[in-house]
């Protein structure tokens, strides 16, 4: 499976390839963090438990998980554009369905949705970029991607806790089908096609199961898939879990607490950069090493923190802070050196990537929901969990012995 990267066409230059790329990333972010100062508000409003309305998120999930799996080979057999083409109406609509959604068993069934169609712009990203660079140059192009998405983590709670006050929980998801509506026509102007006809998959589906079988036995691309899926496993925990633990415990208003997840989306950002800047002089390797005991520390205070109540929400914010800037420096790591030697199939490999990743994800959010018990403690104890699960795998699948 060796690929040779193709040269980033001249009319889009690599900071034009980036804000679009990272702008369509951005649309699954957006998807789930502007309504998530909304959840207490939409149970009282569909007469629903919190925790059923948890379900919705859980759903996101669930539905991001299996459809990638889909989008991959999709491309690699029809081209990057068609597959996002198909991702974005479905999510439109599906975004549509979520804003009249009558009940919460409609709203679930509808976010299960829109993530199948919020699974294309996703997975196409991540195989463009490695559709046009190696593994040195997607690490620098998906910190990029990571500063451009990194946005949307500080402005959608932001945006969606003033359209909660001013305009209603639906609004979120009208705002959602426009911004899905505008990049459809944008990518159909701005975005050239990375996957030429003569490099197009024309396999059977056999083959495409064939291909997973064969990226599963890489234990160099499961190793690093697992790590990286690990410590995303603790940034959805957050995400599903936040909104109760600041708004139910900590009594932090609806249409403030996008101030504290933007907090933590800037540090992500900012870690992204540093690892940018990090990606010419020092390995992949080496900054995985480094962080992965950091992010298991920063989980082991959080959950004494949250078990023992000695720091107040301090206790709650700064050791998420640090978990959470782990993201920046595992994921665009992890995910190059999982996909480099993986070229020819480079949807497949991210949809395979993605789809284990956010089955890891949506298990540790649905077990903050199962386990719920009024306290901040499931919620760090899972986190936690995520940290130490990362660095194990680590130790073990990737780390050479002498």
């Amino acid at each position: 499976m060796t690929h040779i990267a193709a040269t980033a066409p001249a009319d889009v230059g690599r900071l034009r390839l980036a804000i679009i790329l990272g702008a369509l990333t951005a649309m699954g972010p957006l998807a789930i963090d502007m309504y998530l100062p909304a959840l207490p508000t939409i149970a009282r409003d569909l007469g629903a438990s919190s925790s059923s309305v948890q379900v919705s998120l859980a759903a996101y999930f669930v539905g991001i998980a299996l459809g990638q799996a889909f989008y991959g080979p999709l491309s690699d057999r029809l081209g990057r554009k068609p597959a996002l083409y198909a991702g974005l109406t479905v999510f439109v609509l599906a975004s549509v369905g979520c804003a009249l959604a009558p009940t919460v068993s409609v709203l679930i069934a509808c976010r299960f949705a829109q993530a199948l169609g919020g699974c294309a712009p996703l997975v196409v990203p991540r195989a463009v970029v490695r559709d046009y660079f190696d593994a040195g140059g997607s690490v620098r192009m998906l910190s990029m991607l990571i500063l451009v998405m990194g946005l949307a983590p500080i402005l959608a709670p932001l945006v969606g806790g003033q359209l909660l006050v001013r305009f209603g929980w639906r609004s979120v998801f009208w705002l959602l089908a426009g911004y899905g509506t505008a990049w459809l026509a944008l990518v159909a102007v701005l975005l050239p096609e990375s996957h030429g006809r003569e490099r197009r998959s024309r396999e059977s589906v056999w083959h495409v199961l064939a291909v997973y079988a064969s990226l599963l036995r890489s234990r160099t691309y499961v190793g690093h898939v697992l790590v990286g899926g690990f410590i995303f496993a603790g940034l959805l925990t957050y995400i599903s879990g936040s909104p109760f633990v600041f708004i139910e415990i900590f009594h932090v208003p609806p249409e403030r607490f996008g101030l504290f997840f933007g907090t933590n989306a800037i540090g992500l950002i900012v870690a992204s950069q540093v690892n940018r800047w990090l990606s010419g002089r020092t390995s992949p390797q080496r900054v995985i090493a480094v962080i992965l005991p950091f992010a298991m520390t920063a989980g082991g205070a959080l959950l004494a923190g949250a078990w023992t109540g000695a720091w107040g929400f301090a206790g709650i914010l700064v050791p998420l802070f640090c978990f959470v800037i782990c993201q920046g420096f595992v994921m665009p790591n992890t995910t190059a050196l999982a996909m480099a030697p993986h070229g020819g199939v480079a949807g497949s490999a991210s949809a395979l990537l993605g789809t284990l990743q956010f089955v890891l994800g949506a298990s540790a959010g649905g077990l903050v929901g199962l386990f719920g018990n009024r306290t901040a403690v499931p919620f760090a104890a899972i986190i936690a969990g995520c940290g130490v699960a990362a660095f194990l795998v680590h130790r073990t699948m990737l780390v050479e012995r002498p």
